[in-house]
């Protein structure tokens, strides 16, 4: 039997928590974790602050919901990325890697979340330090191992340590996040992205 969408009050109920996590997302990318209040979410949601609390009890369960909320947005692209290994589909996983770079483009709202978030998580006090920690360390693996597969099949510019150019991809990436949320105009995060990948790997252009 098909699935069908939730129905009544459940539905309702759902719909209100999506209201806040959105309006959440809002309130963490401007004024980050700690800037933000529990009033100030719920005046973005259009509901009390009782109601909010009905929903979420602490800041912390907000922010637990909206990195969730971060991860399910950008799954897709990010899953038929990683799909392909690395180990043995090197320029292909790179290559989806550039369709997710190119697809957050169109997810200016989260993007300044996760610049703003990001910064504030780099102290071990931060409720969301390890999930960035994580995240990173998970990227940094990706591309070392796509790297050091280009290199043991003679690939990669000679004299280019996977590790390093890992670490420089993952950096690469972060800032021009940043740029790219100052100057949408001009700043074009997976054009740059590719031709700095260019630079290392000349195959990724067959």
């Amino acid at each position: 039997m098909p699935a069908t969408a939730p129905r009544g009050p459940y539905a309702k109920t759902e719909g209100v928590r999506r209201r806040i996590v959105e309006a959440c997302v809002e309130a963490f990318g401007e004024t980050g974790f700690y800037g933000a209040t529990m009033k100030d979410v719920a005046r973005r949601a259009g509901i009390s602050y009782t109601g909010l609390l009905h929903h979420f009890a602490s800041k912390e369960e907000l922010l637990t919901a909206v990195l969730a909320l971060r991860a399910e947005l950008s799954t897709e692209y990010l899953r038929s990325a990683q799909a392909l290994d690395p180990r043995t589909q090197p320029l292909e996983a790179l290559r989806g890697m550039l369709g997710v770079v190119a697809e957050n483009e169109h997810l200016p709202g989260l993007l300044a979340l996760h610049c703003v978030l990001a910064g504030e998580a780099t102290s071990p006090d931060h409720p969301a330090h390890t999930h960035y920690a994580e995240q990173y360390r998970a990227l940094r693996h990706f591309y070392a191992q796509a790297f050091t597969a280009l290199a043991e099949r003679g690939e990669l510019a000679a004299g280019a340590d996977p590790e390093t150019l890992a670490v420089m991809t993952v950096a690469l990436m972060n800032g021009l996040q940043a740029q790219w949320l100052f100057d949408r105009e001009h700043v074009r995060m997976a054009a740059s992205m590719r031709q700095f990948l260019l630079t290392y790997l000349p195959g990724l252009a067959r």
